[in-house]
């Protein structure tokens, strides 16, 4: 197979499930061909913008960010130097950089797979225009790709009747969980409880409701947040105005730190609005952790059977984790299920899913 060309907005240390997803992918292929990752420097700083990281070329650009868009002149000369027969592994969650491939392929006479993580709400000040973008712009991109690889048969059926991508083109990979997070299932738990959450804090992950939902817990239960984000500021602010003293912010984490973060908690909670497929879920289960998460679509097929599913309100998520904290019989089938069902996902057979659709798309 020629070079494979992975493209995305942000890629680590930039924190974020879509990043560290890449990253595991790329690393993975890196293994059976020649990886190359075009992305921005958007929080990388003190990296290298040119290098070889974990087997894998990875190219920087200076880039600014505007209304949680990326942007970077320099890609597009980027992609304009690309082989001819490169594979072109577009990542999409956000607006701008997909019509760039799509116009830079279609003056190349080349092609392109898109990789679609998020349908992203609006937001921001710009926000207004987003319903038209999709409409208009980003449903042509779409459909302008070799084929569209999406997390779950939700979203497949969600592209093929809101954007009109053609079923045969869309194929369902879902994401991988690496071996470093696979823990035994602890069979005692932390009083008061650890409760972990992991993921940016934005508008979608919803972080303030959760916030909320602790002002409501009635058991002994300890928050720790790990991330960061444009909200954390205000995030803080109203976890002293709930007069939460038994919640901390612990910034981002990779690497070993993440680990060791799942490997102190007791259990896992995500609160978010919609997702496409969490990967600090799987992350979660496979450390062998009860994961308590609002039923929203991506997160619902992924925890349901196996973790507890709340309404996305407060009072309901609070109740949850009080079933959680004060059930240890349930604590402890929950664990078993979550390492149960995170054995069936590995990067290393998505990577082979990815490359099977690769081949079908023609690439």
């Amino acid at each position: 197979m020629p070079t494979i060309v992975q493209i995305t907005p942000y890629y680590p240390p930039h924190l974020g499930g879509l990043e560290r997803v890449v990253s595991h992918l790329a690393q993975q292929l890196a293994e059976r061909h020649d990886v190359r990752v075009l992305t921005t420097a958007l929080g990388s700083a003190g990296v290298p913008r040119k290098g070889l990281e974990n087997g894998v070329a990875v190219h920087r650009y200076r880039a600014v960010e505007v209304a949680h868009t990326a942007l970077a002149p320099g890609l597009a000369a980027g992609l304009a130097r690309v082989p001819r027969d490169a594979v072109l592994h577009l990542h999409c969650a956000h607006a701008l950089l997909p019509e760039l491939v799509a116009l830079t392929t279609r003056l190349r006479g080349m092609r392109f797979l898109l990789h679609f993580h998020l349908d992203v709400d609006a937001s921001g000040r710009l926000g207004a225009l987003l319903p038209y973008y999709k409409r208009h712009v980003l449903g042509r991109v779409l459909r302008a790709a070799a084929g569209v690889i999406v997390l779950t048969s939700e979203q497949a059926a969600f592209l093929t009747d809101t954007y009109r991508v053609p079923a045969e083109r869309v194929h369902v990979v879902p994401n991988g969980v690496a071996g470093t997070y696979f823990m035994p299932v602890r069979e005692t738990a932390s009083n008061p409880l650890k409760l972990l959450y992991v993921g940016r804090l934005s508008a979608q992950k919803n972080v303030a409701r959760l916030l909320q939902a602790m002002s409501m817990v009635r058991g002994a239960v300890q928050l720790r947040v790990v991330g960061d984000g444009e909200l954390r500021t205000g995030l803080e602010a109203q976890s002293d105005q709930l007069g939460l003293e038994n919640v901390e912010f612990s910034g981002g984490l990779l690497g070993e730190e993440l680990v060791k973060a799942y490997a102190d908690a007791d259990a896992f909670v995500l609160a978010s609005d919609k997702e496409g497929m969490p990967l600090v879920v799987l992350e979660a289960m496979a450390a062998a952790l009860p994961v308590v998460a609002t039923d929203v679509p991506g997160t619902r097929e992924l925890v349901a059977g196996t973790g507890l599913l709340a309404k996305p309100e407060p009072a309901a998520l609070a109740e949850s984790i009080d079933a959680v904290a004060a059930d240890p019989v349930l604590r402890h089938r929950l664990a078993v299920a979550s390492a149960e069902r995170a054995r069936s996902y590995s990067w290393e057979a998505v990577a082979r899913r990815v490359e099977d659709v690769y081949a079908k798309a023609g690439l």
